[in-house]
Order: structure tokens, then sequence, then C-alpha cells
């Protein structure tokens, strides 16, 4: 995986729409968590989670390298899922390809380290305490909110990594785990998943994230993107010049004048 590139907000603040002093009025918003609302290098994170992981699976018998590579395949087929089942279905059902029907006896195994080894990673992770004063804000302000964090991960570590982040998941009136979605990023219809269940319409929604390729599929539906670009993530080094966006302190000042 490629190191993501760090943009400074001072480098590259508000789209021209926004410089223009163009208000757009969001009743609800969505929310990356990693990388956004928990600030991470995500070679960092990565790296310690799978040698936590490949640890704590070692006495079931899987191979480190097996093991990876099979969280990968197993990844990339929930990418694809086409909204017929779960994430969780499509993840064990590729993982069974790969190793076995012996697998599904070790799935309450796996959740266990989700439960507890886990927490260890947060370690690998920063901090930014202007994530809880926004989402703070914007609960004071009655905006409704959306933890829209790719639902590649089971709830166990969802809520492990908002608790990192000094976030609660009762903040949230939606929150995307593999247990709840049937979609990924960037996959248009994982944010299509998000409007029907908050009955939202997309022009009344900002989507807030790092990645500009998955978070940025938002706009597809006409939802408001606004990319974080303290830890941005811009593999195809895309043109994002469309998009308002910067650091929380542009966040904060993006938000005071587009939302109710």
């Amino acid at each position: 995986m490629k190191r993501p590139v760090i943009l400074g907000g001072a480098a590259r603040r508000l789209a021209p729409a926004a410089q223009k002093g163009i208000c757009i009025v969001f009743t609800t918003v969505l929310f990356d968590l990693d990388g956004t609302l928990l600030p991470m290098d995500q070679d960092i994170f990565l790296k310690d989670y799978f040698s936590r992981l490949c640890a704590w699976c070692a006495p079931r018998g899987y191979e480190p390298k097996a093991l990876i590579d099979a969280l990968w395949a197993s990844t990339r087929a929930m990418i694809k899922n086409d909204g017929s089942r779960k994430n969780r279905e499509v993840f064990w059902e590729s993982f069974v390809r790969i190793f076995g029907d012996k697998v599904l006896d070790d799935e309450a195994y796996f959740d266990e380290f989700y439960a507890t080894e886990f927490r260890h990673v947060q370690k690998s992770c920063g901090f930014a305490p202007e994530a809880g004063e926004i989402i703070a804000f914007l609960k004071g302000r009655g905006v409704r909110l959306a933890l829209a964090t790719n639902p590649i991960f089971p709830a166990a570590a969802t809520r492990a990594r908002a608790q990192w982040a000094n976030l609660r998941l009762s903040d949230f009136a939606c929150v995307t785990t593999y247990e709840n979605a049937c979609h990924s990023k960037p996959n248009p219809a994982y944010y299509a998943d998000i409007l029907a269940q908050l009955g939202c319409p997309a022009r009344d929604c900002l989507m807030v994230g790092n990645d500009a390729h998955e978070d940025t599929a938002a706009a597809a539906l006409g939802i408001g993107v606004f990319l974080l670009t303290d830890n941005l993530i811009n593999r195809d080094n895309r043109d994002t010049s469309r998009y308002p966006q910067g650091n929380f302190s542009d966040l904060f000042a993006y938000l005071r004048e587009n939302v109710k």
C-alpha cells in the first residue's frame, strides 16, 4: 500500500464555490473515521494491526503471510459486494474458500481479538481533540451525524477506533460496520444505503473524509464533500480542486457557515 500523501491545511483551502461565499445548508454530516476523526498513517496502523493479529492467530495454525493474503482477498470481496449479502457474509465466504470450513469455528476467536488485543493498536494512531469539538458543535446545532467508515471491520473494531478518537457510537444516527452494510467504499451504493437509512436527501448531506477516491465517491449522488487534508490519501493524484478542503480549522469554519 502506498504511503498517504500528506498536505498541510494551508496548502489547499476552500474550493471556488466556498471562496465565493456560496452557502449550502447541510442538516446531516457523514464522517469517515480512519485518517479523519482518528488521525493515522495507514501504513503504520496496518503494520501494527497485522502483526498483532498474526501473533494472535498463530496458535490456531495460521501462517502470517497466508493470513494477511486472505484478509486482503476477503476485503476485496467486500469492496466488490453487489448488495445481495452483508459484508460479513461475503468476508467469511471468501475466508472459507481460502482456508476451508474449519475457519468457521474460529470466528469467535477473531471476535475476541477485536474485543481485547486490538486495543493495543491505538498506540499506532494519533489523536485530534478537534474531532470531538466538531462533533459536539454539530450535535449542539441539531445536525444529524453518521459514522461513514468503510464497513470492512466488525462492530467491535469500529467501536474501539471511535473510542480512541474519544467518540461514542451513540453520537451517530448511523454507524456502518461489516455486520450491517452490504456495500463498501468507493461504491456510490454505499452512500445511497446511508441516505436510505437516514431518510435524507443527498443535497442536505455533507461527507467529510480524507480519501480523494473513497470519500469523494459520495459526490456522485449529489452529497457535498469536504476533504480533510491533514492525512490526505490521493493515490491516483486526482484533481480535488472542486471540493472544499483543508485542516480541522478550515473544516470548523466551513461547518459554521454551512450547517443549519
